[in-house]
């Protein structure tokens, strides 16, 4: 039996938009927690597409403080996830990409999952409060808990999603994203890529992945197509 296509989908800025101010807080008090940083806002490093852990040695490594990085990466983690539960919203739900609500509930003969930068805790309640969780099964998914380099992502997200220890098979895994590191991950996996020109990122700066979606609403009607939901 041919299985169903992995949809393997990003959060921030495809899911959901403009809904990352208590997550780069939370990463802010986690590194003041951890290492003693006075000010993590300070140091501006690109976050669109890179795990927490990659954004947060970026602002240590700014600031010549990353030595202990590795040692403390698990403390930051812990402290980090407890910071976005202290500051999440209660409500994300008018953060949702126009559009996605509906092309998630229409979906069938497609399975969807993540592919994240966030660690799973983050990335799990930032979806509960968006009305959005219910579609993402638990046990699956790959998040920047699982690995610093999102490039490993996608393949564990298909392990996750395989049987019998064989993984999804890549011919029938797409990534859905917004930047080009989202496109990254899936050429080092040798997955599909569609782009959604929702976030930080014109359409012409995503031309890389195999399709570009200008909104959640484009992008259902290509998989309408694909898997005739």
């Amino acid at each position: 039996m041919t299985p169903a296509v992995l949809l393997l989908f990003d959060i921030d800025g495809t899911l959901l938009i403009r809904a990352s101010e208590a997550h780069r807080d939370a990463i802010h008090d986690g590194l003041r927690e951890t290492f003693g940083v006075a000010d993590p806002a300070a140091v501006r490093v690109e976050a669109a597409g890179r795990t927490d852990s990659a954004i947060a040695r970026g602002i240590l490594e700014a600031l010549s403080a990353d030595a202990g990085f590795d040692a403390e990466h698990d403390r930051f983690r812990a402290a980090c996830v407890a910071a976005y539960e202290r500051r999440c919203p209660p409500t994300l739900e008018t953060y949702v990409a126009p559009g996605m609500a509906e092309l998630l509930d229409g979906l069938s003969g497609a399975r969807p999952s993540l592919v994240t930068g966030n660690y799973e805790p983050i990335a799990r309640l930032k979806l509960a409060r968006a009305g959005l969780g219910h579609h993402f099964a638990a046990g699956q998914g790959g998040f920047g808990s699982d690995a610093e380099d999102r490039a490993l992502l996608p393949e564990i997200a298909r392990r996750r999603a395989g049987s019998g220890g064989v993984p999804h098979p890549r011919d029938r895994t797409i990534v859905i994203g917004d930047t080009p590191r989202d496109i990254a991950c899936a050429r080092a996996d040798g997955v599909r890529v569609f782009a959604v020109a929702t976030g930080p990122f014109p359409a012409a700066a995503l031309g890389a992945a195999d399709a570009v979606f200008d909104d959640a609403w484009a992008l259902r009607d290509r998989l309408a197509s694909e898997l005739a939901i």
